[in-house]
């Protein structure tokens, strides 16, 4: 929701026939010092961290995967179609994809080259398939302990593993794996790929990708940022924040021991950890649809634009 009040206008006939919104300075001010505000809480941390060279298991993972700076998460963009008021909206004229228009400064659909509307359209598709496929439940988070299995070394070689290396790889042996997220299968051992029910590839993935996947749910972070400056940052911080708590989901399920950072253990080598696993994996699945429908919202104006 926008705050403050909003004009309705029509966009020049160059930028789009739909309506945009204008926002008064002090509105969009405000909005934007609570967006920096929010992601602060994130992007402090580790910029601190960053500063004293130590690294995080659980968090540098948002940052460094994901390739989006703490510097361009707190960077505040209204959205495709919001025109901000005002002479300090001309600021946004030194970022690519602003321009200006009678009523004031807005992002232009024309900046965003032909080469990148087949991959506007690949996240438009992707995205609903993905809301349209069942959401599977079982799988209990045995990607991490595939990426362990039987390896000389492990990505986080600072933190101890709860399990030996043979009851660990008893316990993966002992469970089904069904991972259908490319980008966690790749980083499976050579040992764990055969274990895996699925052969998931890049070229497999709209065929592949459900909602019940804890990285499918943590991803739409991903299409957020790539759709900026169209995507309101209001939108990428919410899609950051559920990223965050699957992702401390996701190392609480690993066979890491984290405790010393304070995250306790969710056991999915027992009944009860899986049970509680798969509460958790329901609860992110849930979140993710209407940010889900926001993403496709967001996709669907753009490319009716091009």
């Amino acid at each position: 929701m926008f705050c403050g009040n909003r004009l309705k206008v029509p966009c020049e006939p160059n930028l789009s026939s739909l309506p945009c919104s204008v926002l008064a300075e002090p509105d969009w001010h405000a909005r934007r010092a609570a967006h920096l505000a929010r992601v602060q809480t994130w992007t402090g941390p580790h910029q601190t961290r960053a500063r004293a060279q130590r690294k995080h298991p659980v968090y540098d993972f948002l940052f460094q995967y994901y390739h989006f700076r703490p510097r361009q998460l707190e960077t505040w963009h209204p959205g495709l179609g919001v025109i901000l008021e005002g002479e300090s909206a001309l600021d946004y004229l030194s970022i690519p994809g602003y321009r200006t228009v009678p009523e004031g400064v807005t992002a232009d659909p024309a900046w965003l080259k032909p080469a990148r509307h087949e991959g506007l359209h690949w996240i438009a598709s992707l995205l609903r398939a993905t809301t349209s496929r069942p959401p599977f439940f079982g799988c209990f988070g045995l990607h991490e302990w595939a990426m362990v299995y039987r390896a000389p070394e492990v990505r986080h070689a600072a933190w101890p593993l709860r399990f030996n290396a043979e009851q660990l790889a008893a316990i993966v042996e002992s469970q089904t794996i069904r991972c259908s997220h490319f980008d966690a299968f790749r980083f499976f051992t050579d040992a764990a790929r055969p274990l895996n029910r699925l052969q998931p590839s890049k070229s497999s993935i709209p065929a592949l990708e459900q909602r019940g996947c804890l990285h499918a749910n943590m991803d739409l972070y991903k299409w957020a940022f790539k759709l900026t400056p169209y995507a309101p940052s209001e939108l990428i911080a919410d899609t950051f924040a559920l990223a965050c708590e699957i992702r401390e989901a996701d190392m609480r399920a690993s066979p890491y021991d984290l405790r010393a950072l304070g995250f306790e253990p969710i056991p999915i080598e027992t009944a009860e950890g899986r049970a509680q696993y798969e509460s958790l994996q329901r609860g992110f699945a849930e979140r993710g649809i209407p940010l889900r429908a926001r993403l496709m919202a967001v996709c669907e104006a753009l490319i009716a634009t091009l």
